[in-house]
């Protein structure tokens, strides 16, 4: 017998449609930017231009309900925005990097998001050439995100840099005591992405111990978009080491009972659906009524840190220095 495959929704329907016309379009867009490398202003107007073109007003509304208050955008569906990245990159290989960190750098200053999201592509490029400017602009771009649509995008040159690099974990370790919650969630961010099995940052050396360990810090944290990014990490890091990922989570799950801290318990519920059943049913069980309070603070040991120092400035009020 077989069964019968339920038919795409017609938004589903017309999403596919939508992508399937303008993919020519946006590679073509890509192809043609190529030709304005030497030129950050100019290439910056192209694309402006060429993503105007590509929006879809109903992807736009989408994306400001997924993420409310995440800023300016056109409204170029992902796939759309690849192309346009792929058509670029095959035209421009073998290209300097330091190119293309000016462009990345002038993307930056563009109004709507998507430039800054195709930037993240250029900077992953310029990575094993050029480190030191790249991860100049990668900082700055951690700096000023301000939504999670950004960070998780941001993430991934996170990971392919850290991946090539170890000594690069310093870049995560700094961001546990920042006062901004998007510099917090980047740090999860970027280590559920790199248990994706990357071949470029999949097999980074001592990976789950030096995760969990990152992740040991900011459990307890009360900014629910850092909640939902640390249970990503752990169900990510479960794949890759069930046995040592288990037993993180069954430490915070005993720290949230004694304590109530409803904070660590809402990130280990968040976390069961990667572990062994009869775990996740034990830890389910130990975290029976306790829940989120509305209010509550910090409870990580990097809030307690910080706390002791005082208060951070907040990153986006650092000077950025000019890229050279």
């Amino acid at each position: 017998m077989t069964t019968a495959m339920a038919s795409p929704s017609p938004t589903t329907q017309r999403a596919v449609a939508f992508v399937s016309a303008r993919k020519p379009a946006a590679e073509a867009l890509g192809s043609s930017l190529a030709d304005l490398v030497g030129d950050p202003d100019a290439f910056a107007t192209a694309l402006r231009h060429g993503l105007e073109d590509l929006a879809d007003p109903e992807y736009q509304e989408g994306v400001q309900y997924v993420a409310p208050g995440i800023g300016q955008v056109h409204g170029v569906r992902r796939p759309l925005l690849a192309a346009v990245s792929r058509g670029f990159r095959h035209e421009i290989r073998g290209e300097r990097a330091t190119q293309l960190l000016f462009l990345a750098d002038r993307l930056f200053r563009e109004p709507h998001l998507e430039a800054r999201w195709f930037a993240f592509g250029l900077l992953e490029q310029t990575l094993a050439a050029d480190s030191e400017r790249t991860w100049q602009l990668l900082r700055r771009a951690a700096r000023e995100a301000g939504d999670w649509v950004t960070v998780d995008d941001l993430a991934h040159p996170y990971a392919i840099g850290i991946a090539a690099e170890p000594y690069r974990w310093a870049e995560l370790e700094q961001l546990v005591y920042s006062p901004s919650r998007w510099e917090r969630r980047l740090i999860a961010s970027t280590i559920a992405t790199m248990t994706h099995g990357n071949r470029r940052t999949g097999r980074t050396r001592d990976l789950v111990p030096t995760a969990l360990g990152l992740l040991d810090q900011l459990m307890g944290d009360a900014e629910p978009d850092v909640q939902k990014a640390l249970a990503w990490a752990y169900r990510s890091l479960a794949q890759r080491d069930p046995e040592a990922t288990t037993a993180a989570l069954q430490r915070q799950a005993i720290l949230a009972a004694e304590t109530a801290d409803g904070h660590r318990a809402w990130v280990v519920r968040d976390s069961l659906t990667k572990l062994a059943p009869g775990e996740a049913d034990e830890l389910r069980a130990r975290l029976a009524g306790i829940r989120r309070r509305s209010g509550a603070p910090s409870t990580s040991a990097a809030a307690t840190t910080a706390a002791r120092f005082g208060a951070l400035p907040d990153p986006i009020n650092h000077p950025e220095p000019p890229l050279t």
